[in-house]
């Protein structure tokens, strides 16, 4: 082969490896988890979901979102209400968000609906109406609750729905998994099958507190 054909075939393959890794730049930069933009300390969490927001199963003060307060220094607002579905949270937020104005809501909402066998597309179509009213106004962070197996007496390792990752993934929000999950599958921290106990719920505030600050929401 000629010197000059020599050159001209090393300088194509070079340009294709050139190519080839920057398609595979491109393809990771998609897939990077999205993360959020650091809130002023005079900022407001609001946490909207159920009772495992509320904080049933613990002495009043010390649901989770009273924990995270005293554990990150921003103030919080308990929008949790017992027994309430996504629909149900749905109706509540832009009441919610024109009374707090917060920088950041958190959505950790249902676990009702998987008890009551509602639709899976209802509640799906919810989270993400959610998700998207919340973000019209505030950052948002969707939090997975756990599959209704954990209803089972003899619950042991819990596993997120499959529907946050969907909904979170669908519409760019940052997801927290295994939070619920993780606290409802060991007996030491749950005060029934269903609902976290005083320490489950500052266990779930801690490990929720140190995903905020690594997501880059809390300084």
């Amino acid at each position: 082969m000629p010197a000059s054909s020599d050159h001209s075939f090393q300088r194509r393959l070079l340009l294709a490896g050139m190519a080839s890794a920057l398609v595979l730049a491109a393809g990771c930069s998609k897939k990077a988890k999205p993360q959020g933009k650091t809130l002023p300390k005079e900022a407001v969490l609001l946490c909207l979901g159920d009772s495992l927001t509320y904080g049933y199963g613990a002495t009043a003060g010390a649901g989770y979102p009273q924990q995270l307060e005293q554990l990150t220094g921003y103030v919080t607002k308990n929008a949790g209400i017992n027994g309430d579905t996504a629909e149900g949270a749905l109706a509540r937020l832009p009441g919610l968000l024109q009374e707090n104005t917060p920088g950041l809501v958190l959505i950790s909402i249902g676990g009702n609906d998987f008890l009551r066998n509602m639709p899976l597309d209802r509640t799906r179509a919810a989270l993400k109406s959610l998700v998207q009213t919340a973000a019209a106004s505030a950052q948002v962070v969707l939090v997975a609750q756990p599959k209704p197996v954990f209803l089972s007496a003899a619950a042991g390792s819990l596993n997120d729905h499959e529907v946050y990752a969907e909904v979170a993934k669908e519409t760019g929000t940052p997801l927290f998994s295994d939070g619920w999950s993780y606290v409802l599958s060991r007996s030491e921290l749950r005060s029934d099958q269903i609902h976290a106990n005083a320490e489950g719920y500052k266990v779930f505030a801690e490990r929720l507190a140190a995903w905020l600050r690594d997501m880059k929401f809390l300084a």
